[in-house]
């Protein structure tokens, strides 16, 4: 007999998740399920029934205070969350945490692939912090054995696979930025070939064994190459296995990503119920635009502002966000508290703070969190100085001039690698944006006499001071 079967679960999660090991289940698309309404109602409503009763018996055993603090938690996690999966079961953990004056596990895997953190980076790292300072335990796992297969989530094309020394190289780089925000001395560090390598292939097989090709090739990823008749390996496949077998190894609370890891974090939380291990929590950030208000936060696209930059050039990138996206960076990048947010949002939309004093605030904040007060305000004063009031700065790096005496514009501005083509050189003064001892430039044509102590300034925030070889 052919049977047609159509779950539901607590959450609404893709049919990915389902499981149909028996051979005489045949799976179809849920579109051309015929769909039974009834049945589905009561399954949902057993299911919340289920929940409503787990969670009044753990409220039932808290004090007032205990109540309150599940509800202040919760209310700090929750801020600029894009979702959380479920946040029945997150309001649970942490009641059943206090009760039990118990810490959570919070698990972040990271790639070792990319080392340089930037804002977009600390969106998730921020979220681990607030878990961290209340008192729970932060797991990072350094994916050294993954880090070898490549995460090819978003990726069109197989990614390269690291060697052993890019991966130790990078994971030294990331504790080293990670410490500016989360107190590392607390932190759990996890390499997972500690455990994923000492697999043997039978092992390897029935964890395999537990998901279907089919559910893996409906990731987008995999779907758009497949669509465009691009090839994918089979060794790609094995990256959501590992990195849901870390959360079984570990046996996590939550897990932290963005939203382009809704994939693999679910994955977390499939394997810990297949090996009989309580659920994580799926708790996913959004992804930070840049600078540029569009695209996300990319080096390679150049619109992010890096934790290690200079205080200055922090400074000057975050006075060039979006006036649109400046709630979103108080609330994913700053040490803000809700109500702090709430607060600055409502003066925002009266009117009461205008926008250009809310993006010095925002500036001052990120360069304060990363650099100290002292170095905020010195930042906040030199924008002030130079931006607005159009002076020069007193610190300008200074360049000695081994050319000839008498130079282009457009080739002094290349040579002295302040813009990177002679085409762009010719945009930028035909934009004004090109000025010479304070003076602005306005002839494309320009031939310059170098002088001792010329001062060649680009846009707002590039100087240079020439010295005479």
């Amino acid at each position: 007999m052919l049977l047609v079967l159509q779950q539901r679960t607590v959450e609404p999660l893709p049919v990915e998740w389902k499981d149909h090991s028996d051979s005489s289940i045949r799976v179809v698309p849920r579109e051309k399920v015929k769909p039974r309404p009834f049945f589905r109602d009561v399954v949902f409503y057993i299911f919340k029934k289920l929940e409503e009763f787990i969670m009044t018996e753990l409220n039932e055993k808290l004090t007032k205070d205990q109540l309150l603090e599940v509800k202040r938690q919760l209310e700090i996690y929750s801020q600029g969350v894009s979702e959380i999966i479920p946040t029945e079961e997150l309001e649970a953990k942490l009641a059943k945490s206090i009760l039990e004056n118990r810490p959570l596990k919070i698990k972040l895997g990271l790639d070792p692939s990319a080392p340089d953190v930037h804002l977009g980076h600390t969106v998730v790292l921020n979220k681990m912090r607030q878990f961290q300072e209340n008192g729970h335990v932060i797991q990072l796992i350094i994916g050294d054995f993954t880090g070898k297969i490549g995460d090819p989530t978003g990726k069109s094309v197989a990614r390269k696979q690291l060697t052993d020394e890019e991966v130790k190289h990078n994971a030294k780089t990331y504790f080293e930025q990670f410490a500016k925000i989360i107190d590392m001395d607390k932190v759990e560090l996890h390499y997972n070939s500690s455990w994923l390598s000492n697999l043997k292939f039978e092992d390897v097989i029935q964890l395999a064994g537990k998901i279907t090709v089919a559910r893996l090739l409906e990731r987008d990823d995999f779907e758009e190459r497949i669509a465009f008749n691009k090839p994918i390996s089979l060794h790609e496949f094995f990256y959501p296995l590992m990195q849901g077998y870390d959360s079984v190894v570990l046996e996590n609370d939550i897990e932290l990503g963005g939203t382009d890891q809704h994939f693999n974090i679910l994955m977390g939380r499939h394997f810990q119920e297949k090996f009989g291990k309580e659920k994580q929590v799926a708790l996913l950030m959004p992804l930070l635009e840049g600078l540029d208000g569009v695209e996300k936060m990319s080096k390679s696209k150049k619109n992010y502002i890096g934790i290690d930059e200079s205080p200055q050039e922090m400074y000057g990138k975050a006075m060039s966000i979006p006036d649109e996206l400046m709630s979103k960076y108080f609330e994913l990048v700053t040490d803000f508290t809700p109500d702090q947010i709430k607060i600055l949002k409502e003066e925002l939309e009266q009117n009461i703070l205008h926008p250009r004093d809310a993006k010095m605030l925002l500036a001052k904040t990120i360069v304060r969190m990363y650099h100290g007060i002292e170095a905020a305000e010195n930042a906040e004063n030199h924008f002030v100085s130079v931006f607005q009031k159009g002076a020069i700065p007193d610190e300008i790096p200074v360049v000695t001039w081994e050319g000839n005496q008498e130079v282009s514009i457009v080739d002094l501005l290349v040579d002295l690698k302040l813009l990177s083509s002679k085409s762009e050189a010719r945009r930028m003064i035909d934009n004004r944006g090109i000025k010479l001892n304070g003076n602005k430039v306005e002839d494309v044509q320009l031939q310059v006499s170098i002088i001792e102590g010329l001062i060649v300034q680009v846009g707002k925030r590039k100087f240079v001071k020439i010295k005479m070889n």
